[in-house]
């Protein structure tokens, strides 16, 4: 089961995830934040945006939104986002 070890802020709405099986990419959250849901609606603000965190291997914010590691895994494979070589961005 592969899991989020680490997550790094880039520009806007951008992450830098790290999963438990080498891979990385960074992830743009904005169609989210834009998608305007009860639950993302609250990522629009830049500070609470800040506050996420790794809870059981999944990205979460304090408002219990959450993505599992698996799931951004594959959408980042899926747009060609991931990488697997050492060096990040």
């Amino acid at each position: 089961m592969i899991k989020l070890i680490a997550i790094e802020p880039k520009a806007g709405t951008q992450l830098l995830l790290r999963f438990s099986d080498g891979a990385w990419g960074v992830y743009d959250f904005a169609p989210f934040i834009v998608a305007k849901t009860e639950m993302t609606t609250p990522l629009g603000d830049p500070a609470f945006f800040a506050r996420y965190f790794i809870e059981a291997g999944a990205l979460a914010w304090p408002n219990g939104f959450d993505l599992s590691a698996g799931s951004l895994h594959q959408r980042l494979q899926d747009a060609g986002g991931l990488h697997r070589n050492e060096a990040a961005v």
